[in-house]
């Protein structure tokens, strides 16, 4: 299982990028995603709705205390992986973290020095200044499949070379 939790969201500033990190989460096989910082309601609504509408077990919860979340999970026996430009390459622990439950970090605003001491691991995608989104679809992208049905859709995107063909199911 795999879970993601954002740090520190910002409502005026973060709508869009936590709600592609949640979006991109859940097409690429996560289940739930927290997210600390301001609680929003219209990024929870928008997530639920296209759950609601394509399908899929994701959820989407606010959290005030993203450490003791993060130490609750290691007590279920999950790796801590936190996404950062300053950490080793990913693909130097795949096979050691290769179908193990894990809760991915992936940052807001500056991220405090405990988030790196409590990491199991602190792994980068590529040592130059990238966003915290194109890190975590990078890293799931290798690590899991993407989902391309889930079985309780109700409507569904149709691969096209050219225009949109969205079906009803």
């Amino acid at each position: 299982m795999i879970e993601v939790l954002r740090l520190n969201h910002r409502i005026a500033r973060d709508k869009r990028i936590s709600t592609h990190l949640a979006l991109t989460s859940r097409a690429l096989s996560v289940t739930k995603a927290y997210y600390s910082g301001q609680k929003d309601g219209s990024l929870e609504e928008s997530v639920q709705k296209v759950v609601n509408r394509f399908g899929g077990p994701f959820e989407i919860i606010h959290t005030k205390e993203p450490l003791k979340l993060i130490k609750e999970k290691k007590k279920q026996n999950y790796i801590i992986i936190h996404l950062t430009v300053y950490g080793l390459p990913f693909t130097q622990v795949e096979k050691e973290i290769k179908d193990k439950n894990i809760l991915i970090i992936v940052g807001g605003e500056k991220v405090e020095p405990e988030y790196y001491q409590v990491s199991d691991y602190n792994l980068s995608i590529g040592n130059q200044p990238h966003s915290e989104l194109g890190a975590l679809a990078v890293f799931l992208y290798k690590y899991s499949n993407i989902k391309t049905k889930f079985a309780d859709a109700k409507i569904e995107i149709l691969p096209s070379e050219k225009g949109k063909k969205i079906i009803s199911l």
